[in-house]
């Protein structure tokens, strides 16, 4: 059976939130981070915290949280290597601190695609885009990552384009995601 870990990246600047850390800003109620360690809890087997702030109050959470080892926020790709060198699972699930509406069943169908089409990669989707920052990856590809960061590259999409591939749909509303203040607004 094979092992699942994730990381739920919070180590961005939030520039569009006016510098506001998003994991922590809240939604109905709880910060971001909640709603994406309620959602992956039970379908993973280890979830880590890739932060850049506040990291005792990621830590207060429970989970292990991991700065980039990379300065100056090279982006949300620092976040999986980070990742990729702290767990120990054959594939990491990655989603972003601000997407609160996760499917309950991401880990599993992704997982089951990347494994039924035995590619490294699969992706989430909707019936109108890819949500590059939603994916699952084996852990072997780890060296492949930190060579694409090492050539000074930083876009998700254009490293997931290197990589055999295939993606999985689901619901647009479960990829919802909060950029700016006006988004967080009923």
């Amino acid at each position: 059976m094979a092992r699942v870990a994730a990381v739920i990246l919070a180590g961005g600047e939030g520039r569009r939130m006016g510098g506001a850390d998003k994991g922590l800003i809240e939604y109905q109620g709880c910060p971001l981070i909640e709603w994406a360690l309620a959602a992956l809890a039970p379908q993973v087997e280890e979830i880590v915290i890739s932060a850049n702030r506040n990291l005792d109050t990621y830590a207060a959470y429970g989970q292990r949280v991991l700065p980039d080892t990379l300065p100056d926020y090279p982006g949300p790709l620092a976040g999986v290597l980070a990742a990729f060198d702290a767990v120990n699972a054959d594939w990491l699930v990655v989603v972003p601190c601000d997407t609160p509406h996760l499917p309950a069943d991401l880990a599993l169908r992704l997982l089951g695609a990347a494994q039924l089409e035995s590619v490294p990669l699969a992706v989430a989707a909707d019936e109108s885009r890819i949500h590059h920052s939603c994916f699952i990856v084996r852990t072997d590809q780890r060296d492949n990552l930190a060579a694409y960061l090492a050539l000074g590259e930083r876009a998700v999409r254009h490293w997931q384009a290197g990589l055999a591939a295939t993606t999985v749909r689901f619901d647009a509303a479960c990829f919802a995601n909060f950029n700016q203040p006006d988004d967080l607004k009923p």
